[in-house]
């Protein structure tokens, strides 16, 4: 039995009960090379034999505006974070907290459990097999989420 990939709605829904506001998600473009060069946000997702199988990416822009979200920062705290090319350490926090709980969109009853294993902040290397994921063509969701008073950006789930 394989794990089937989240459906976008299931994404929205996960947002929107963390965030407290409305969240519109979309079919987005898949990561390139040229965006890892960007150094995207990078949380990796292991089973109990710590075996990578899932990887999260997102942009720095909804890094940020996620986090800021979350944390109930203003947008403005976002956009100048966005700007400098690097979070801040409540918005790293908060959307580290984001990725953890997106574990629970890869869990399924009858598979093993998967868990956040470690999330790189945008401006920081992930390990190569890890970014190459979120360049693999395979089982893989791309998608736009625009966090309604903040904004939006990126983001790619890839089962490895």
């Amino acid at each position: 039995m394989s794990r089937e990939l989240p459906v976008p709605k299931a994404v929205k829904d996960l947002f929107e009960e963390l965030l407290g506001r409305p969240v519109t998600v979309g079919i987005g473009e898949p990561f390139r090379a040229a965006d890892l060069k960007q150094h995207p946000l990078v949380s990796t997702y292991v089973d109990d034999g710590l075996i990578l199988r899932a990887v999260v990416g997102m942009d720095l822009p909804l890094a940020a505006y996620a986090g800021a979200a979350l944390g109930l920062i203003p947008a403005g705290g976002a956009q100048a974070c966005i700007e400098d090319k690097e979070l801040s350490a409540n918005m790293g926090d908060n959307v580290i907290e984001v990725c953890n709980i997106l574990a629970s969109l890869l869990n399924r009853e009858g598979l093993p459990r998967l868990r956040m294993y470690r999330t790189y902040l945008p401006g920081h290397d992930a390990p190569t097999d890890a970014a190459a994921h979120l360049l693999a063509i395979g089982r893989r969701l791309d998608l736009t989420v625009e966090v309604q008073g903040y904004g939006g950006g990126r983001m790619a789930l890839s089962y490895t």
